[in-house]
């Protein structure tokens, strides 16, 4: 374990808990890891040094671990791809080249399925979408007590707070997921123009009529639609975010149970080798499965925000 004298507990906590950086009041009083307690004179951006105060930092509160990898696996993605464009040739591929060739095609591939409209913009977004969570998945391989052992060692904080898996913080999958968001509703007004975006939100599932008694009725409808239509669109990038962190959290909770037997005696010890291992395997398919999930459903969401009805519908 990272810390030996933790409790199993403890220990849970700590590997879940982010490596946080807010604001804290006047007159909090804090325990910092060496056990001393101190009173703020004044309002402190610091670190945190439990997970009470990372709560207590409010919603203004950075996870300094989380933004780190994501921006960094971020910037590892571009890097690469970037270098292997300058050097692509005509000739057979080979290696990392290879592999990237296969990574575009089989993106622009999956593209080409679910998109059937022009925007030029879709397919990088696709490909970003998938390498960058797959990075960040993939760090869920890495042994749990590895890189936060290092954090330690660097720090001289032994109970250094340090995830290494962005995609089990919800601020960076919700994150995304509103950026996708954002792309629905832009390019649904592009597409539609504002009125037309505001008739969809009105005029579907039910399409009320403004003919004969049709017309006392056509504000109620206009009222479900609208409240129907809201809860479809809220509920996509909420479904996107929850989805890709709530398997992925599990997946870092299981390896961390796990890890938890290795301190329970030789034969758990064995014993949790073999299921590491075994569930180090089948993760990498969970790993790939995810992020695929995320930009499948992202290019049906753009598909679907490219899409624009006969306008006769409206007036039917």
């Amino acid at each position: 374990m990272a810390a030996e004298n933790l409790t199993t507990t403890g220990y849970i906590q700590h590997h879940l808990t982010n490596l946080t950086y807010g604001k804290l009041p006047a007159g909090y009083q804090r325990v910092d890891h060496h056990g001393h307690t101190e009173t703020l004179a004044a309002d402190t951006w610091t670190m945190a040094h439990s997970a009470q105060e990372a709560k207590d930092m409010g919603f203004m509160a950075i996870h300094v671990d989380s933004m780190a990898w994501s921006i960094g696996l971020g910037a590892l993605f571009c890097l690469l791809f970037a270098m292997v464009a300058r050097k692509i040739h005509s000739g057979v591929p080979r290696g990392f080249q290879n592999a990237v060739e296969m990574i575009v095609e089989f993106i622009d591939g999956t593209v080409r399925d679910g998109f059937q409209h022009k925007n030029p913009t879709i397919a990088p977004l696709a490909l970003t979408i998938f390498v960058w969570i797959f990075l960040m998945n993939t760090m869920d391989l890495f042994p749990v007590d590895w890189l936060p052992q290092v954090a330690a060692l660097v720090t001289g904080n032994p109970h250094q707070y340090f995830k290494v898996v962005p995609t089990t913080d919800p601020n960076i999958t919700v994150g995304m997921s509103i950026t996708v968001f954002l792309l629905i509703i832009a390019f649904s007004i592009i597409k539609k123009g504002f009125i037309g975006f505001i008739k969809e939100l009105t005029f579907h599932p039910f399409h009320p009529s403004f003919k004969g008694i049709g017309i006392l009725f056509a504000p109620i409808l206009i009222l479900i639609n609208f409240t129907l239509e809201t809860i479809a669109l809220v509920s996509k990038p909420i479904s996107l975010g929850l989805r890709l962190f709530g398997n992925m959290y599990a997946g870092e909770m299981i390896f961390i149970l796990i890890a938890v037997m290795f301190g329970a005696g030789l034969l758990l010890g064995i014993f949790a080798g073999v299921l590491q291992w075994a569930w180090a395997v089948f993760h990498i398919l969970v790993i790939t499965l995810q992020a695929f999930v995320f930009m499948v459903l992202t290019i049906v969401y753009m598909a679907m925000a490219h899409h624009v009805e006969d306008e006769d519908q409206f007036n039917h």
